[in-house]
């Protein structure tokens, strides 16, 4: 058994939902943390960004100068941000579907903040309901 922990974009929760579904995952927990990635240190990825999110964020109600310190702590790495955190437990044999159905509903061309997977063993697991143990309590 492996517990599979993927943090993603907040706006990709729908889309992982409904990958996890279609790849027949039975069950799954989703929350909102926050948290910060590996800093970017490509001046040129940072530039555009930036540009992409003054753009998106401009507001005529908003300071450009706020707006601006906002964008730059969110790029540099020094705010933690929303992401949304979910746990699957699943048997051995299907973390590799299961994966390739959270990386196709996550990847995109921004070249940065994607998120991250991480696999882990389970020694056990225990169905409330049932008492079912080990691999009969997972799906």
């Amino acid at each position: 058994m492996k517990e599979i922990m993927a943090v993603i974009r907040m706006n990709k929760t729908n889309a992982t939902k409904k990958a996890l579904i279609d790849a027949g995952v039975a069950g799954f927990t989703a929350v909102k943390v926050m948290g910060r990635g590996k800093r970017v240190e490509d001046a040129g990825i940072i530039r555009e960004r930036k540009e992409e999110l003054l753009a998106m964020a401009a507001d005529e109600f908003l300071d450009r100068e706020e707006m601006e310190e906002q964008v730059t702590s969110f790029l540099d790495g020094s705010r933690l941000f929303p992401r949304r955190l979910f746990t699957v437990l699943a048997h051995d044999e299907d973390v590799p579907r299961i994966i390739e159905a959270i990386t196709g509903a996550n990847k995109t061309e921004n070249q940065v903040g994607d998120g991250t997977i991480i696999v882990m063993p389970i020694a056990d697991a225990v169905r409330v309901r049932t008492a079912e143990t080990g691999e009969a309590a997972i799906w």
